[in-house]
C-alpha cells in the first residue's frame, strides 16, 4: 500500500498561530480496507486554543495505542496510552496535563502553546495470534503559526536630511529572526542602515527621498516566516531649485508671455512671481498678453514648502525686441 499524501495545509509557508499537519510515515503490513489517517480539528488553531487529533479508519481488534512526542518511541517521549482491555489510560513522562486520549485513539491537546510544536507519533498495537502483535506508526507534525508582525515608527512624515527614523518590528521574541523589506526588496546592510544585532530595529540616521516607499518587516523561525502589512514612508523634501519654462529670454513685441514654474517638492510647493523685485502674483503660471519693451526685466519664481519651511527661487532675464523688419529705433528709451 503506497503512502498517503500530506493534507493540503502542509503547503502553507506563512503561519499566524498553530497549524497541524498529519503525515503518515508507516502503514499496516497486514491488509486493511482503508488507510489510517490523522486529521487536525480545526486545521488551524491559535495559541491558547484546543486541537483534536482525530484518527480515521482505526482497525478493529486492537490491543491499544500509544502517543509519543516526536518520532522517537521511548519512555522519555511517552505522552499517554490507552489499553483497550479495561479501558485503562496511562500517562507518561511527556504528559503535560493538557492531553486527553480517547477510545478511538484520537488525542485532544488543550491550551496549545508554541512548545507543543513538533512531531507526534501514534503507535497502534493490533491483536495477533497468541502473544504476537502487529504495530503501525503514524506521525504528524504540529507547526507553530507565527503571529502577524507589525511595524511601529517614530515619524511617518520625516524631513529629508533632518530627521532620524526608527522602525521597530513587533512582537519581540528571542525565537525570531527579523528581516526588513523596502518595495519588496530585502534591505542590505549598509552604513546608512544601522540595525541592531537582532535586526528588530531599523534606523535611518538621515532619511532621504530615495528611501520613500512601503516598508515591511518579516519574522522567521525554523518553521517558516511571515511579513507584516506595508507601512509607507512619506519623506518631506524640497523645494529644489525651481525651473522656468520655457527658458527663452528674447521675445518680439506683441507676443504673449506665458511662463510656468516647477520645483521638485513634497508636499507640492506654493509659487509666487516677481518682476524686477516687485511682487506680481501667486501661482505656478505667469501670463502677460502682447508684451512690449516696458516688460523687459528680471522675472523671478519662488517656490516654498510649508511642511519643510524651505524656500528656493530662480530667475530669468526677459528682453523684448522689435519684430523683424521694424528696426530698433522705437526701443531706444524703453519705459
Amino acid at each position: 500500500m503506497g503512502p498517503l499524501s500530506a493534507p493540503p495545509c502542509t503547503e502553507h509557508i506563512k503561519w499566524k498561530g498553530l497549524l497541524l499537519t498529519a503525515l503518515l510515515l508507516n502503514f499496516w503490513n497486514l491488509p486493511t480496507t482503508a488507510q489510517v489517517m490523522i486529521e487536525a480539528q480545526p486545521p488551524k488553531v491559535s495559541e491558547g486554543k484546543d486541537v483534536l487529533l482525530l484518527v480515521h479508519n482505526l482497525p478493529q481488534n486492537l490491543t491499544g495505542y500509544i502517543w509519543y512526542k516526536g518520532q522517537i518511541r521511548d519512555l522519555y517521549h511517552y505522552i499517554t496510552s490507552y489499553v483497550v482491555d479495561g479501558q485503562i489510560i496511562i500517562y507518561g513522562p511527556a504528559y503535560s496535563g493538557r492531553e486527553t486520549v480517547y477510545s478511538n485513539a484520537s488525542l485532544l491537546i488543550q491550551n496549545v502553546t508554541r512548545e507543543d510544536a513538533g512531531s507526534y507519533t501514534l503507535h497502534i498495537i493490533k491483536r495477533g495470534d497468541g502473544t504476537r502483535g502487529v504495530t503501525g506508526y503514524f506521525t504528524f507534525t504540529l507547526y507553530p503559526k507565527l503571529p502577524m508582525p507589525y511595524i511601529t515608527i517614530n515619524n511617518l512624515n520625516p524631513r529629508e536630511n533632518k530627521d532620524v527614523l526608527t522602525f521597530t518590528c513587533e512582537p519581540k521574541s528571542e525565537n525570531y529572526a527579523y528581516i526588513w523589506w523596502l518595495n519588496c526588496q530585502s534591505l542590505p546592510v549598509s552604513p546608512r542602515v544601522k540595525r541592531p544585532i537582532e535586526n528588530r530595529i531599523l534606523i535611518l540616521p538621515s532619511v532621504t527621498r530615495n528611501e520613500t516607499g512601503p516598508y515591511q518587516c518579516e519574522i522567521r523561525d525554523r518553521y517558516g516566516g511571515i511579513r507584516s502589512d506595508s507601512v509607507t514612508l512619506n519623506v518631506l523634501y524640497g523645494p529644489d531649485l525651481p525651473r522656468i519654462f520655457p527658458s527663452v529670454t528674447s521675445y518680439y513685441s506683441g507676443e504673449n508671455l506665458d511662463l510656468s514654474c516647477f520645483a521638485n517638492s513634497n508636499p507640492p510647493a506654493q509659487y509666487s512671481w516677481t518682476i524686477n523685485g516687485k511682487f506680481q502674483l501667486s501661482g505656478q503660471k505667469l501670463f502677460i498678453p502682447q508684451i512690449t519693451p516696458k516688460h523687459n526685466g528680471l522675472y523671478a519664481c519662488s517656490a516654498r514648502n510649508s511642511a519643510t519651511g524651505e524656500e528656493s527661487s530662480t530667475s530669468l532675464t526677459i528682453r523684448v525686441i522689435a519684430p523683424p523688419g521694424l528696426g530698433t529705433f522705437a526701443f531706444n528709451n524703453p519705459t
